[in-house]
């Protein structure tokens, strides 16, 4: 956050066990794909019951599960109900700014949940609580990928009828594997579903939107990852969410026509063209 003061009580280490320390919460935001490698070794330096919140999002390539469930899978079993999501609307420069956001904290332990939201509200920073624990991740890691699908619109030049489409749909798509997966219906509507797919898909600071953007004008896919100094989630969460998608049986034309973009090199037109060529079909179904 260039330009942007710290507080003089930040104090960074390069050292885990130093980090962890002496800790009454423990904040994760490594990208998604490094979350079981950093906190398997963190396990066994944490000490006592500190809450373990996870800021990260996306879905697990090999095992499909979410964040937290790789956190249940990894951390000892004593810090189970200590495990607990913060999800939704938040661009990291805009909070660095203390311009108002809000946010849900998710867990399957009410308590731990309401800690949460002690420990990070401020004045300019709104913590819910929920304990729809799925619906909040699954939230979190279905937004990048459509916000890559609206950078994409807009890249090709397409107007404001094609992004809400794209959003509308999106939540369709996120609320078919959500019903699924189990989700409560209410938590996609909320802060970490649409709030957050709102903006991801419409803010100059996302770099989900950012990278479709790019392919849109035609730029490569390596040389926009080359470029890019922070994690793009979107794209490792195009192929885990359509393979997730896959395995419980959930249509996702939305997300499969990303994947095939990102990791099957699908030119930018033809996903638009074979989009908008599908079988015609009730709006719910």
């Amino acid at each position: 956050l260039p330009g942007i003061p710290l507080p003089p009580t930040l104090v960074p280490t390069s050292d885990l066990g130093e980090a962890l320390a002496r800790t009454t919460a423990i904040l994760c935001v490594v990208p998604s794909h490094h979350v079981r490698n950093v906190m398997s070794e963190a396990a066994s330096r944490i000490d006592g019951a500190p809450i373990i919140i996870s800021a990260s999002k996306g879905i697990e390539d090999e095992s499909s599960r979410t964040m937290l469930g790789v956190l249940e899978d990894v951390l000892p079993a004593r810090l189970k109900g200590r495990i607990a999501a913060l999800s939704g609307p938040s661009f990291a420069r805009e909070v660095a700014r203390g311009m108002p956001t809000a946010v849900t904290a998710a867990s399957v332990s009410a308590a731990t949940a309401t800690q949460v939201q002690s420990t990070f509200t401020t004045s300019f920073f709104r913590v819910y609580t929920s304990t729809d624990v799925i619906g909040v991740e699954l939230g979190g890691a279905v937004k990048n990928v459509i916000a890559i699908g609206a950078g994409l619109a807009d890249g090709l030049g397409f107007g404001h009828n094609t992004r809400a489409a794209l959003i509308t749909r999106g939540i369709a798509e996120l609320q078919r594997l959500g019903a699924r997966m189990g989700a409560d219906p209410r938590t996609l509507a909320g802060l970490s579903g649409l709030g957050d797919l709102v903006l991801t898909c419409t803010g100059d600071l996302s770099r989900n939107r950012t990278v479709g953007l790019r392919l849109g004008r035609g730029e490569k896919l390596e040389d926009i990852v080359g470029d890019m100094k922070m994690v793009a989630e979107g794209i490792r969460n195009a192929k885990s969410v359509h393979q997730l998608a896959a395995k419980v049986g959930v249509d996702m034309p939305i997300t499969e026509q990303m994947y095939l973009l990102l990791h099957e090199g699908k030119p930018p037109r033809q996903v638009v063209i074979d989009l908008m060529g599908r079988e015609l079909k009730p709006e719910f179904y």
